[in-house]
């Protein structure tokens, strides 16, 4: 899913979109009429630096038209629409001044708090108001509430949308709403936020938004598995000796303390995120495309999950984490942590999913590790190279590569490790890769619910990570320290090579350049 190429003009990407949707096996509806995008908490740091970019890079790339759209933030901050436009201003990248104001002019701001009829009133009178000036001919209204808020607020706003802002028009369009994570911090909680908002809304109005969805290698994963041969016998226990799905940052919370230690990496990360990615892996093959189908089968694999066991968990703590004066002196909470699922079906028997995230590691990066078995009858007695990996490099520099052993070229019969490449930036150069946020917002436009969270999904997951956030929270698992700029507590590796894991020494991976050649 691209935004244009260098032989294409700025609405080529809303062409190769289509003719996408064209073969997907969706029941999409190809919508017009007048649609009204509402950014609630629109001053804060969520939506100066994703929401509104995201909408900013749809809109130069055609997909949000100036005569069709029109974009309203709502906050409680005491601002003109122009003193949003400047706020937003200098986050809009990689365009004219010109086009940059065009899509500014598209703003509105409302000022209103988040729990009193008054502000909602006023928007809704201001989204009715552009409404009635177009001359809409198909009849048709649609409004999408994008929510950049903390979930603490979420029932009081989707209360004041159900009561006040609406669309009157509900035969001929719909009301949408974005909900960011988290949701909730352990199953109870995000039950009852579920059952709040639920009240209010129908699942078809919700779109719970997991951006990792969004990415490109992860939208990736459901092609390279369901649409080449070569994996299809191999993607078992019978081949595969484990996955690891790995997060990293080389800095810690940065001032953050004190939000996050409220909720740790894993509830951060992992629960989450690299749980999303964990399905994809992991799921059987959907009857088809259409949304429903492939949340199924995650919720399927979910469910397949055993318990998870104290001895296949590694929590820790960097040194220097409870440094910040927002983080309570004797808190356990985990800023690294690498935990063990077993899936009980028959694809996936005994092969070990390792999840690790961290904060103040040694780098930055994503990536999903496929180790395969050992290869039967190691006649080159090469098996201390390593094993064969199927490596998806989700960020940064978005790859994929399958690191094999070879012959080493000279006149004598030596192998080493080498690797076949799939490097996005030198495959696709003159291809924009576009950001999880702008797809998201699209898919939601669309009404595309295959890349967002379904409310038995959401449980599913809680079901199996709550029994060991609450064991971590009441102290039966410590955090052990580890020192900043390392690969994390040492424990960890030893649980991965305990879990088969073989750690190819003396390879590294360079992402290939234009220099090289």
């Amino acid at each position: 899913m691209s935004g244009g190429s260098s032989e294409s003009s700025p609405l080529s990407g809303q062409n190769s979109l289509s003719s996408l949707s064209s073969f997907k096996d969706l029941e999409l509806s190809s919508e017009s009429g007048c649609l009204s995008i509402v950014v609630l908490g629109a001053s804060g740091d969520l939506a100066k630096k994703k929401t509104f970019p995201a909408l900013f890079h749809l809109f130069q790339q055609g997909f949000l038209q100036a005569g069709e759209v029109h974009i309203f933030g709502y906050a409680r901050s005491n601002l003109s629409d122009d003193g949003l436009r400047e706020r937003i201003r200098g986050y809009l990248k990689g365009a004219s001044d010109e086009h940059v104001s065009q899509f500014l002019q598209l703003i509105k701001y409302v000022s209103g708090s988040y729990d009193s009829g008054e502000g909602f009133e006023l928007l809704n009178n201001a989204i009715s108001e552009y409404e009635t000036s177009k001359n809409n001919e198909s009849g048709s209204y649609h409004r999408l509430f994008y929510l950049a808020l903390p979930p603490s607020v979420y029932p009081s706003v989707c209360k004041m949308i159900r009561s006040y802002c609406m669309n009157p028009y509900s035969h001929t369009g719909w009301t949408r709403v974005i909900v960011e994570k988290p949701f909730g911090k352990d199953l109870d909680s995000s039950e009852k936020l579920s059952a709040e908002l639920g009240k209010l809304f129908e699942e078809d109005q919700l779109y719970r938004i997991d951006h990792y969805l969004g990415k490109e290698l992860v939208q990736n994963l459901l092609v390279l598995r369901f649409a080449n041969r070569l994996f299809l016998p191999l993607w078992n226990r019978d081949n595969i000796a484990n996955v690891q799905i790995v997060f990293k940052e080389d800095f810690g919370t940065e001032g953050r303390g004190g939000y996050f230690d409220q909720y740790g990496i894993i509830r951060d990360i992992i629960q989450n995120h690299l749980l999303q990615v964990f399905c994809l892996v992991a799921m059987e093959k959907p009857v088809s495309l259409k949304p429903e189908h492939i949340r199924d089968e995650k919720v399927k694999v979910l469910q397949s999950v055993e318990p998870i066991k104290h001895e296949e968990v590694v929590i820790g703590q960097y040194d220097g984490y409870k440094d910040d004066p927002t983080v309570p002196d004797e808190s356990n909470t985990p800023t690294y942590a690498s935990v063990v699922l077993r899936v009980h079906n028959e694809r996936w028997e005994g092969v070990p999913f390792i999840l690790k995230a961290g904060k103040a590691l040694n780098s930055r990066k994503a990536e999903i590790r496929v180790q395969f078995k050992d290869a039967p009858g190691d006649i080159f007695r090469c098996k201390k190279q390593g094993r064969n990996e199927f490596v998806i490099r989700l960020q940064p520099s978005e790859a994929m590569y399958m690191k094999l052993t070879v012959k080493k070229p000279g006149l004598e019969m030596s192998t080493e490790q080498s690797e076949l490449d799939l490097s996005y930036g030198m495959r696709y150069q003159d291809v924009k890769i576009p950001e999880a946020y702008e797809r998201l917002i699209l898919d939601t436009i669309r009404g595309d619910q295959q890349h967002f969270v379904r409310r038995d999904e959401l449980r599913a997951a809680w079901e199996i990570f709550t029994p060991l956030l609450h064991d971590i929270d009441a102290g039966k698992l410590k955090s052990v320290s580890y020192k900043p700029g390392t690969r994390g507590p040492q424990e960890a590796d030893e649980m991965s090579r305990r879990m088969g894991y073989m750690q190819t020494h003396g390879y590294i991976w360079v992402p290939p350049t234009l220099a090289k050649f």
